[in-house]
This record gives C-alpha cells, structure tokens and sequence, in this order.
C-alpha cells in the first residue's frame, strides 16, 4: 500500500508561482508513475502532469510551458512547479501513483492540497 502525502498549496496573486511536493511512503517509489491532478469546484478531476519512472513527462495544454514536474527517487518525492499562476489554475491538486507507464486512472492518491490564485 503506497501512501502519498501533499504539501505547498496555498493562496497566491495571479503571476505568482508555487511548488507542490508529494512525499510517497510504503512502495518502490522509482517504479511508479507520479501524477498530479486537479479538481476545481462543479468541474471533473483533470490530469495537470506526469512523469513516469524513465522521467518522459506530459503537461495539460492549458500548463504547457508554465508548469513543470520532476521526481527525486532519492527522497521518494515528486514535485510540482508552478509558474505564472492564474485564477483559472485554482483548485484541488491530487498527487497520483501508478505502476507501469501510463498517467492515467492512477492507484493511489494523496489527500489533496488547496491551490487558490486570487488579487
């Protein structure tokens, strides 16, 4: 059983950055892939970005160029990192894990931690 945790959530102004990390406990973290998705109020849980255990990544166009997403096997973390927030980016992030290659329908998910992007 993998349990993930999330951290770096928090309230920014539109053009400010933040970074998500997801600490993974409980399972051979460089074999899985890492996701994070998001979840805004009335709207359906959304993959933002991944990155599988080769380190080959996939953004959202809506991220494309603004996020990036890396993972430290040495401290079982995956990270988040964004840049040039905007209002539209606020939401729910949800870090993902997943045996195999692919981003999707991940195994296990972490709590959730709030992002809202807000002048």
């Amino acid at each position: 059983q993998v349990q993930l945790v999330e951290s770096g959530g928090g309230l920014v102004q539109p053009g400010e950055s933040l970074r998500l990390s997801c600490a993974a406990s409980g399972g051979i973290f460089d074999t899985y892939t890492m996701s994070w998705y998001r979840q805004a109020p009335g709207k359906q849980r959304e993959l933002v970005a991944g990155i599988t255990k080769f380190s080959r990544t996939k953004y959202a166009d809506s991220v494309q160029g603004r996020f990036t997403i890396s993972r430290d096997n040495a401290k079982n973390t995956v990270y988040l990192q964004m840049n040039s927030l905007k209002p539209e980016d606020t939401a729910v992030y949800y870090c993902g894990a997943r045996q195999g290659v692919t981003w999707y329908l991940p195994t296990y998910w972490g709590q959730g931690t709030q992002v809202t992007v807000s002048s």
